[in-house]
């Protein structure tokens, strides 16, 4: 069964935002070449200091594979105490 994530991750300042903008691009590129990644999206909002996050991969496996991954990678370092607000549902 496929898992989608979807949110935000809301900056508190705009530091914070530029540690999203450094390190994007490459979590980007990483997570979507992982295997059972079907769409990874970060896009900025009207907000300078949000994004809108939406994630689909095709299992739960897949999943949690890259949640492993990425707690692990330069982006968790870089994105450290900022504010993540998702939904993980399990899509039909």
């Amino acid at each position: 069964m496929r898992v989608a994530l979807t949110g935000h991750l809301r900056c508190a300042t705009p530091a914070e935002a530029d540690r999203v903008r450094a390190g994007l691009d490459a979590h980007l590129r990483l997570t979507r070449a992982e295997p059972g990644c079907l769409r990874f999206d970060v896009t900025p909002t009207d907000d300078p200091l949000v994004w809108q996050v939406s994630e689909l991969f095709t299992d739960r496996a897949a999943f949690d594979a890259h949640q492993t991954r990425a707690a692990a990678s330069d982006w968790a370092t870089l994105t450290a105490g900022i504010t993540r607000d998702y939904q993980i549902t399990s899509p039909a």
